[in-house]
């Protein structure tokens, strides 16, 4: 398994200010033994937040990054994608890239548990917000999610 990781310091001053590394690269080789260690980077960056992030937002971080790392390594075909995770006072974001260029959709579940559809749904009930952007080379799936979740659903009390 191999993945790089580079940390960037942000220097910032704010009245209240991310103490910790706000900011979170990884290259990713796109399979599916990677998505694990994703999520544990994802937390061990969460745990490292001042202020932290409630509970809620923590597992809605972790579950988007899992569900959106995935998507990748299962309907990319690419080789590496890639994931960042940023935090201001108000939210992290994750992006994960890859190499496709066909546009995530929502897909009706499969109830028998072999076929999917459930993650993209998911992703986008957590998210504050949702976007992807095409690039010449792949896309880019960004979410937000609010980092005191007030509502129970990653909104910030927005349906």
């Amino acid at each position: 398994m191999r993945y790089e990781v580079s940390f960037i310091m942000s220097t910032a001053e704010a009245p209240r200010t991310v103490t910790a590394s706000p900011v979170l690269e990884l290259q990713l080789d796109c399979y599916s033994e990677v998505v694990g260690p994703a999520r544990h980077i994802a937390a061990t960056f969460l745990e490292r937040l001042e202020p932290s992030p409630d509970k809620d937002a923590r597992d809605a971080v972790i579950l988007v990054v899992s569900e959106l790392v995935t998507n990748a390594v299962r309907h990319a075909g690419g080789k590496l994608c890639t994931l960042r995770l940023t935090a201001d006072p108000e939210s992290v974001v994750i992006a994960v890239g890859d190499s496709s260029p066909v546009l995530p959709r929502p897909r009706t579940p499969d109830v028998t548990g072999e076929g999917g559809g459930f993650g993209w749904s998911m992703v986008c009930r957590l998210a504050a917000t949702v976007e992807v952007h095409s690039k010449p080379a792949g896309k880019t799936v960004t979410a937000a999610i609010s980092r005191q979740d007030t509502s129970g659903s990653g909104r910030s009390g927005r349906d």
